[in-house]
């Protein structure tokens, strides 16, 4: 029995969702500068939205939050994911994303890398190569640490560079408040400042997974998740962005749970006790004036998916 042959879409859109760093252990650098890490990835409800529609090439657009600071040429990584499953898959179409934003740029929360992942969802459809999901992950982990992550979502365990996923077991919901800043912070910037913070001190060079908040998500307790938050970068993001410091002191004045830097920042993620509690947290943080832009999310959330 044969099936029959389905004209591709003319148009696919898809999304996936930010994430922040529940706990992040980095180890010494090795020899190539990468840091051995061992992190807990949580996906939000937050998403950047990836609309591939058929091109004579490959192009992007962007809209949205921080849009003017999203390069629209060959580096921008949505184009690569396009180009590299074209390449992988001997497509010679082209295609014309445009990329709707709202994951702050440089903030620690991959919003970049959700595109890419995004993309590898919809062009996969667009084109119809049939890539499985182990596919579009092995190509997500030649474009970048944090994009196998976009594509699994959810809440994970992530070693190496990040880029080798474990499912976490997760009972409930947890509720967040993102303080945004509209001046970002480098990655490598930021692992340079880790570097010389460190100098001289003891590191181990392959950190252990954060048995505390492991624990904490299989209980589904706010409470104890809030008390096991740690992130390694933190201290190299507060020296680089002292402003840092007074979003965490007022979330913990609102009566955050638990306060972090995600990522190498500078996005500080407040834990709260709920949704309405953690509307509460942000409506304090909003009339402290400590943050340019204050969301609301939930976690965990779905990974990369094509949209109705």
């Amino acid at each position: 029995m044969t099936s029959a042959w389905v004209e591709p879409p003319d148009w696919v859109r898809a999304h996936a969702p930010a994430k922040i760093n529940l706990s992040l252990r980095a180890g010494s650098p090795r020899s190539d500068g990468y840091h051995p890490l061992v992190t807990v990835f949580q996906a939000v409800s937050l998403f950047e939205e990836v609309t591939a529609t058929a091109d004579d090439d490959v192009r992007v657009t962007v809209s949205g939050e921080q849009a003017d600071r999203v390069p629209t040429d060959e580096s921008n990584l949505a184009v690569r994911a396009a180009r590299l499953l074209a390449r992988r898959a001997g497509i010679t179409d082209g295609v014309h994303l445009h990329l709707s934003k709202a994951v702050p740029v440089a903030g620690g929360m991959a919003g970049g890398s959700a595109d890419a992942a995004a993309t590898l969802v919809a062009v996969d459809e667009l084109w119809g190569t049939g890539a499985s999901r182990d596919d579009l992950l092995d190509l997500a982990r030649e474009l970048g640490a944090d994009v196998p992550f976009a594509l699994v979502g959810h809440t994970a365990v992530g070693t190496g560079r990040g880029d080798v996923l474990t499912p976490a077991m997760v009972r409930g919901e947890f509720h967040w408040v993102l303080a945004l800043s509209d001046h970002g912070l480098s990655t490598p910037a930021v692992f340079g400042a880790l570097d010389r913070l460190r100098d001289g001190a003891h590191v181990e060079p392959n950190p252990e997974a954060d048995v505390a908040v492991m624990q904490a998500l299989r209980s589904g307790d706010p409470h104890q998740l809030g008390e096991a938050l740690h992130n390694d970068l933190e201290p190299a993001a507060l020296h680089l962005a002292p402003r840092l410091a007074a979003v965490q002191a007022a979330a913990r004045d609102a009566g955050a749970l638990g306060v972090v830097v995600s990522g190498s920042g500078p996005t500080v993620a407040a834990l709260a006790r709920s949704e309405s509690h953690a509307k509460i947290v942000a409506t304090t943080l909003t009339l402290a004036g400590v943050a340019d832009r204050l969301l609301v999310a939930t976690g965990p959330a779905p990974g990369a998916r094509l949209l109705p």
